[in-house]
């Protein structure tokens, strides 16, 4: 008696992905009511709403240390939209919108995803903060030179959805990143940075996010049941032993007939 066992498994590429224009709005939702700091958290003396937006830093004060406005809520696979203002007072001007991260416990900083932001070619770039601190993907700065729009106003769009996070800046793809290790989490807060090292100052408005379907997971199939009767078993026996993953099937292809077999 013999089965054929026949899957599908489907395989993360890491290789570049062809640029593509962002997605066409669904249903959004605002994530700021723009007035308030109604659904974030931070440090009140670094964040506050100015001018209708989010706004974090200074222009006439050295920002000390890597500081962030974090969600309150989490979120797993979305599309984010937002428009984005930096604008430097002197010294080293950073930002960037942190997704599936969460706060390091006693510290400012947060910990995971940032999609970076600012020159000489963060722009679009996804950076791990206070993780494996690397860029993880970098953006096509030939691409996104001619529409970025220094101390103005960009907009932003950010996908996550599964292992794949895509960045597109006035419309033009910065990166497309496939998240490799299944073990990095794939939902967490968002947030807004504002970088140490110079006078800068960082403002956020009209941000939305929606919020596609929940990433579905191999699950491994349970130990077999060890069977009362031992073999030969008839094919419907055999078949009743197995264990599966869900959204496996099993099929018996052929089976022996009584005197027919092997000797």
């Amino acid at each position: 008696m013999k089965f054929v066992l026949t899957a599908v498994v489907l395989l993360a590429s890491t290789l570049p992905l062809r640029a593509e224009p962002p997605p066409a709005p669904g249903k959004t939702v605002p994530l700021f009511d723009g007035t308030t700091l109604a659904g974030w958290e931070g440090n009140a003396k670094l964040w506050r709403v100015e001018d209708g937006a989010l706004t974090g830093g200074s222009l006439t004060e050295e920002v000390k240390h890597n500081d962030f406005l974090a969600s309150v809520k989490d979120y797993g696979n979305f599309i984010v939209r937002m428009k984005i203002k930096l604008t430097s007072g002197g010294g080293f001007a950073n930002s960037g919108f942190q997704i599936r991260s969460q706060r390091v416990p006693k510290s400012s900083e947060m910990i995971g995803y940032q999609c970076d932001y600012g020159d000489p070619t963060w722009w679009g770039a996804i950076y791990d903060e206070s993780r494996r601190n690397k860029v993880l993907s970098a953006s096509d700065m030939k691409a996104l030179e001619p529409v970025i729009k220094r101390n103005d106003w960009n907009e932003y769009v950010i996908r996550a959805d599964g292992p794949r996070i895509t960045t597109w800046i006035n419309g033009v793809q910065g990166t497309d990143f496939m998240e490799p290790d299944p073990a990095i989490p794939d939902n967490g807060k968002l947030g807004v940075q504002v970088h140490s090292g110079g006078k800068a100052l960082v403002q956020v408005k009209d941000i939305t996010i929606e919020e596609l379907p929940p990433t579905k997971k191999f699950v491994p199939a349970p130990e077999p049941k060890k069977g009362a009767k031992a073999s030969p078993l008839a094919p419907e026996e055999e078949r009743a032993g197995f264990t599966l993953s869900p959204g496996f099937e099993i099929e018996l292809v052929a089976a022996e007939s009584e005197g027919v077999g092997n000797s």
